[in-house]
């Protein structure tokens, strides 16, 4: 259980309930499931997931000449789940795939297994998780118990990173192409929807 304090509950008020649990409005009271944690793996075909093309997101920093402009959303700081700071501008000129999960989630659970297949697939596309609506160790568990500790798990507890990328649900996932550009698509994903997506990433 959460307890969002400050600046982070004004900034987060606004955020919405999912049928897997609570979102960020919620957060002080989640509702959690008691499903197992070996569900078994979403084969939701594509029409199932909400896909919302956004335009570029606008950089303000062109870096050294040869780097690669830093977008806007990439332009924040936070600790990986293994203790790492973790700096988003080092992800930019890069295609990215953001995967928003929470530790009691259900459709969480469920995709973890196609999440890390297309991370070891696809070796040219950064994958990261960001987790919140629980406590670090809950994450760690769900980290372990899914086996996706092979891609950067981000601990994102005040919602910060979720904020930043726009993000309101669980789970989410947020297509980052090199330009910054971003297409979001609602979970749960299956491998092939999840394929799908990461292949019209790479083609752009």
């Amino acid at each position: 259980m959460i307890t969002v304090r400050g600046a982070a509950v004004v900034a987060l008020t606004a955020l919405v309930t999912v049928a897997c649990g609570a979102g960020w409005d919620e957060a002080a009271n989640p509702v959690r499931s008691d499903a197992p944690l070996s569900a078994p793996v979403s084969s939701a075909p594509a029409s199932s997931s909400t896909s919302v093309p956004s335009s570029a997101v606008p950089s303000s920093s062109a870096g050294p000449a040869g780097k690669a402009a830093v977008p806007a959303a990439l332009k924040f700081s936070a600790r990986t789940l293994d203790g790492q700071d973790f700096r988003g501008e080092s992800l930019a000129g890069r295609p990215v795939v953001f995967w928003f999960w929470a530790p009691w989630c259900p459709k969480c659970r469920s995709e973890a297994p196609a999440v890390k297949a297309a991370a070891a697939r696809y070796g040219d596309v950064a994958f990261v998780g960001v987790a919140g609506l629980d406590t670090e160790a809950a994450m760690k568990e769900f980290v372990q118990r899914t086996g996706t500790g092979g891609i950067v798990q981000l601990s994102d507890e005040k919602g910060a990173v979720w904020t930043k990328l726009g993000v309101s649900e669980q789970s989410t996932f947020v297509f980052m192409r090199p330009d910054g550009s971003t297409t979001k698509a609602s979970g749960p994903l299956g491998q092939d929807t999840l394929d799908g997506h990461v292949r019209e990433l790479l083609a752009r």
